[in-house]
């Protein structure tokens, strides 16, 4: 039975998984790197260091597996999205990567929604409207910014995309991570020639267009020496960071739905067709699925915003777990789990890194609105949590408003590793949630995918089925549904109140 190899290339650290044809994980490991931010707003990593790290994590898999180079029968490579590579005519990382959570390039994103003749023609062009985080303002900050790197610039990799040149010495991409550059024709799966032209970007730029499945390479004789594999290995599409993830949850068919709450947050609606939100709210990408789509919301810190309440205001229970040898979570949780729902009027708004979803907003900034006398520390861990997810509702409803159907929820990261969390993201959806016998995320997709590609399986949604299935399912309460229902129009109306204050807080501090 062959092996089959997971790569993600995330934003801390890469992570490398071995699978068997039959979803088995056999081995994984993780290797952690920095990022940098050299001024407020700026989020940079060196490409390099991706490397290194899937080298790294590769060849500890293959050790921990007892593994030998003939044994794998294809790569799967994910990465964090929308990141910019420059490389030069040698090949070579002409700086600093730009990050998906970097915040400079507001007046590019003005710039390109100018030249497409606004931003309702730019959504129909790309299906999605401008936005900091995306590819193509960076190319833009690029050459309004640093016009002798601009020039020596040859062409332009996504994260994965980067690694996979240094496995292959193709350069190439796939659909669902292209869909995020804000440069492809989602509708025809291509890179939109209008709005490059618009844009007085040369096609010549942008690497090759793949679908997931398909292989676009084979593993170089240096590369595979450096890895300790064997030349020749297929390297398959793969996929962004969130379509991967979609499919290591096996969301490849109508109806299911998944709720990933890591740092960030995502909400995750596979479509047959092409729905477009005309507002701009929602991404609609291209799915990792042959032929198929899908939209997505991205909450910038769900359970970020848990971290940061944990490391900044949770000096004893952090303290008091390590004595206990508990994660300092579970401590929190318990406590949050002390107050009620609904905090007793206590909300916090989680946009400590501005707000993508619903809001398009780098000036949003988190705030707990509501406190009394009354509110204790349980209150304050209850209401970051209801925060997070009320976040993440806002997608939901979204995509209902659009008649996607949610019939079934399929929640995953730490918010679903947490019992209690499970339990109040039922609570504020309003259905029930469920988990999967997956818990390896974009890795576990990104070997499904290559198992399929290289003929394991006819297609991922065969591969999907044939190795994922429920595990749990946590209903909700009828008596917290009801609070959070009266409590959700409340915590939308909070961002609108706060819109322009928002601004003028930023203007002070530029």
């Amino acid at each position: 039975m062959p092996i089959f190899l997971g790569i993600d290339i995330g934003t801390s650290g890469t992570k490398t998984l071995a699978m068997r044809e039959d979803g088995e994980i056999l081995a994984s490991a993780t290797e952690e790197y920095p990022l940098s931010s050299p001024k407020p707003g700026w989020s940079e990593q060196e490409p390099v260091d991706w490397w290194t790290a899937s080298v790294n994590t590769v060849r500890r898999v293959m050790k921990a597996a007892k593994l030998k180079p003939a044994d794998i029968g294809g790569i799967g490579l994910s990465g964090q999205m929308h990141g910019s590579v420059f490389l030069d005519k040698t090949g070579g990382v002409i700086r600093p990567a730009l990050l998906w959570n970097d915040q400079r390039t507001a007046a590019e994103c003005a710039e390109i929604e100018t030249r497409a003749g606004g931003r309702s023609k730019l959504i129909q062009m790309v299906a999605n409207p401008a936005l900091t985080g995306f590819t193509a303002p960076k190319i833009l900050w690029l050459r309004n910014k640093e016009k002798k790197n601009f020039d020596k610039t040859v062409q332009v990799l996504l994260p994965k995309d980067y690694v996979r040149y240094r496995l292959t010495g193709d350069f190439a991409t796939e659909v669902s991570d292209a869909s995020g550059t804000l440069l492809l024709d989602v509708v025809n799966r291509r890179w939109s020639k209008t709005l490059l032209q618009k844009l007085d970007l040369d096609a010549k730029l942008f690497p090759q267009v793949y679908e997931s499945e398909d292989i676009t390479g084979v593993l170089s004789d240096i590369a595979a020496k450096e890895m300790g594999l064997k030349p020749g290995t297929p390297v398959v599409g793969g996929g962004g960071d969130q379509a991967a993830s979609a499919i290591g949850n096996g969301i490849v068919g109508r109806g299911v739905v998944s709720a990933t709450m890591g740092t960030s947050g995502v909400v995750f609606a596979h479509s047959d067709d092409v729905q477009v939100d005309p507002e701009g709210r929602l991404h609609t990408f291209c799915h990792a699925v042959r032929g198929k789509w899908h939209m997505m919301g991205c909450v910038l810190s769900a359970g970020g915003s848990l971290q940061w309440f944990r490391n900044q205001l949770c000096v004893a229970e952090i303290a008091a777990a390590k004595k206990q040898k508990v994660d300092p979570y579970e401590l929190i949780t318990a406590e949050a789990a002390t107050a009620p729902a609904g905090s007793e009027g206590l909300f916090f708004l989680p946009y400590l890194t501005g707000e993508r979803t619903p809001h398009a907003d780098p000036n949003a900034r988190a705030s707990w609105i509501g406190l009394s006398l009354r509110h204790g520390k349980n209150h304050m861990a209850r209401s970051v949590i209801e925060g997070a997810t009320y976040a993440m509702r806002d997608t939901l409803e979204i995509i209902k408003s659009m008649k996607i159907p949610v019939q079934e929820i399929r929640v995953s990261g730490g918010g679903a590793r947490s019992p209690f969390w499970r339990q109040l993201q039922a609570d504020i959806y309003g259905q029930p949630v469920v988990t999967i016998n997956a818990s390896e995320g974009p890795a576990y997709g990104v070997a499904l995918l290559a198992a399929s590609g290289t003929g394991a399986y006819k297609n991922v949604v065969e591969a999907c089925h044939a190795t994922i299935s429920v595990v749990t399912k946590t209903s909700n309460k009828a008596a917290a549904t009801k609070t959070y229902h009266a409590a959700y129009p409340v915590y939308q109306q909070l961002y609108r109140s706060l819109k322009t204050d928002f601004a003028s807080i930023q203007n002070l501090i530029q």
